[in-house]
């Protein structure tokens, strides 16, 4: 068995465990976050340096949260949605049901 068949199992086995899926999805949203985060802010024509401003917060940390390395607090998205003159809406949502065939393939 070649060295990365034996990674790709060993990874698979991990990302399986409970606390590393449950860590994927946490790093996944705070991507996702930064993302919306970074288009708002260029449509508007904002440099990070401005929102920082805006917001009370240092460049840096708008760099942070674009890329998606610090999950942020519900008063850091408030104080980001007010400085970008948009709506903050947080909702709960049942996952997507996979049926039989999708978990079998």
């Amino acid at each position: 068995m070649s060295r990365r068949n034996r990674w790709d199992e060993l990874r698979q086995d991990r990302l399986a465990a409970p606390a590393a899926s449950a860590g994927y999805e946490r790093a996944r949203r705070a991507f996702e976050l930064g993302e919306q985060l970074r288009a708002l802010r260029e449509a508007q024509h904002l440099s990070q340096a401005e929102l920082a401003r805006r917001m009370g917060s240092t460049q840096p940390a708008i760099a942070r949260l674009e890329a998606g390395r610090v999950a942020p607090s519900l008063d850091t998205l408030d104080r980001a949605a007010a400085a970008l003159g948009a709506e903050l809406v947080v909702t709960f949502q049942h996952p997507p049901r996979r049926n039989r065939r999708q978990l079998s393939g």
